[in-house]
């Protein structure tokens, strides 16, 4: 699985995938890597859902990247995540983390 990230304003996202090399997910499920990219335009492009498929760049494997995370989640073993692969998606604005399954 691949880590996935909506918030196309990171310095990190690459057309919907996390290129960070360390990821951290805080206890209230919030990724704190991300880093604001002013210079990155804001893109939505669930209201044309179903018109046409975004464009994504190659997947990039969970196992390549350092998640650390402080949630109580199933997929937490030691502050480390052990998910195939993790969704970042943009809930009011925040970076939070959808793979999130509460122990």
């Amino acid at each position: 699985m691949d880590i996935i990230c909506r918030k196309t304003q990171c310095q990190f996202n690459d057309n919907y995938t996390c290129r960070s090399e360390n990821l951290n997910i805080s206890e209230n499920i919030i990724c704190k890597s991300f880093i604001l990219d002013k210079n990155k335009k804001l893109v939505d492009k669930s209201k044309n859902i179903f018109d046409k498929t975004p464009e994504y760049a190659s997947h990039r494997p969970s196992r390549f990247a350092n998640i650390k995370c402080k949630a109580k989640c199933l997929f937490n073993n030691k502050c480390e995540c052990e998910a195939n692969g993790i969704t970042i998606n943009c809930i009011k604005n925040k970076p939070y983390c959808i793979t999130f399954l509460k122990k």
